[in-house]
Formats: C-alpha cells, sequence, structure tokens
C-alpha cells in the first residue's frame, strides 16, 4: 500500500474529482464533497481495498487523510 494510491481510492469514494487536490495534512472532514454519506463510502472503501475494518467512535478520532492512511497501516 503506498500513499498516493491510498489518496486516488480515498478520491474516488468521496467523488472528488481531482485527487491531486487532496495531500496527507487535508483535514477531510472540510473538503466540499464530505458528507456522512462520504464516511460510510470511505469505510466501506477500507474494508473493500485493504481489509480493515474501522469503527464508527475510532473515525470520528481522525483528522487527515493521513491519518486515515497510517490507521490502516497499523491494522495490515
Amino acid at each position: 500500500m503506498n500513499f498516493p494510491d491510498f489518496i486516488e481510492k480515498f478520491a474516488e469514494a468521496i467523488e472528488v474529482e481531482d485527487a491531486k487536490t487532496l495531500s496527507g495534512s487535508t483535514e477531510f472532514r472540510g473538503v466540499d464533497e464530505w458528507s456522512s454519506l462520504a464516511t460510510l463510502s470511505v469505510i466501506a472503501m477500507l474494508d473493500e481495498e485493504y481489509d480493515v475494518q474501522i469503527e464508527n467512535a475510532e473515525f470520528r478520532e481522525l483528522k487527515t487523510i493521513e491519518d486515515i492512511f497510517n490507521c490502516v497501516k497499523s491494522k495490515q
């Protein structure tokens, strides 16, 4: 798993047109496309692509895209 691919998959999950607008330090809840449905889409993508489950309570603690990436890496 590498970070650029992770950002691409994240962008696809929340339907961001240009993944280049996202970086590790991006606070994902501030992205225009972010919604409660986006939360579910990202959690589903993590399960499907990386076989990692993140509970809602744990997900709420994460702030940036890099936080999500590091969380996934720690569970693999």
